[in-house]
């Protein structure tokens, strides 16, 4: 938008795709489509989410034929059209979608008038394999394994997915997915130790940063996550 430039834009997620074309100061942009950002952990990653694997395949070719089209003139591009594809159905989907007075960028008063930092405003984190950063709540597997011996009433709380729940989990853990956390706070006790942990550690660190919104201040965060208990604590536990 800044750089005056059209932006053929593709998602995708599981069994759905989505693509249009946001062509700057010849239809709606990419906040008028979408004008907030999602709240703190509720972006899935790759292992939360996942997708059809020949899904990218064919958002891909729908994106390389509308920047074809741009290039040479032809057709009519998808500007103000958000083409919706379901691979299940296999069905192809078209909604309109219109230019906002209000939008912040590039409605009648913009505010926003450059780039910001939108993994830090959303509350991404940098990647799944790695253990992200440091946290003021980090403890070692060791460390945890000590607490939740001597503590009865402390929580260990996976917010991993249910398939990987299924894979393998530790003994006593309470399954809460990420994106459900923000809704199911009320079966959390703030007066607990809450210790969180997912598969390395990415999302556990997002969830404990939703937990504190909501007012918890007991909270550990397992670093590594499930898989350095399994090399640290547990051998005998599967790893994936």
């Amino acid at each position: 938008m800044f750089q005056k430039k059209p932006n053929i834009y593709g998602s995708i997620f599981r069994f759905d795709g989505q693509a249009t074309v946001f062509s700057p100061f010849k239809g709606p942009c990419y906040r008028c489509l979408f004008p907030e950002p999602p709240p703190p952990g509720m972006v899935p990653s790759c292992a939360e989410g996942g997708v059809l694997g020949v899904l990218p395949g064919i958002v891909g070719t729908i994106q390389a034929t509308e920047a074809i089209k741009l290039i040479t003139g032809q057709g009519e591009p998808l500007i103000g059209r958000l083409l919706l594809f379901n691979a299940l159905r296999m069905e192809f989907r078209e909604v309109k979608i219109q230019r906002s007075p209000d939008c912040p960028v590039c409605g009648d008063h913009p505010t926003i008038t450059e780039l910001i930092d939108y993994e830090q405003f959303c509350g991404i984190g940098r990647g799944e394999e790695g253990q992200g950063e440091a946290t003021g709540y980090d403890i070692d597997p060791a460390e945890a394994k000590e607490i939740l011996a001597r503590d009865k009433h402390a929580v260990l709380l996976d917010v991993r997915e249910p398939h990987e729940y299924d894979i393998v989990r530790i003994e006593g853990a309470k399954l809460i997915p990420l994106p459900e956390l923000h809704l199911r706070t009320n079966e959390l006790d703030t007066a607990n130790t809450i210790i969180v942990h997912c598969h390395h550690g990415p999302r556990s660190q997002q969830a404990v940063k939703v937990l504190e919104h909501f007012g918890f201040r007991k909270l550990k965060h397992l670093r590594g996550g499930i898989d350095a208990w399994a090399e640290e604590v547990d051998p005998s536990l599967p790893r994936y």
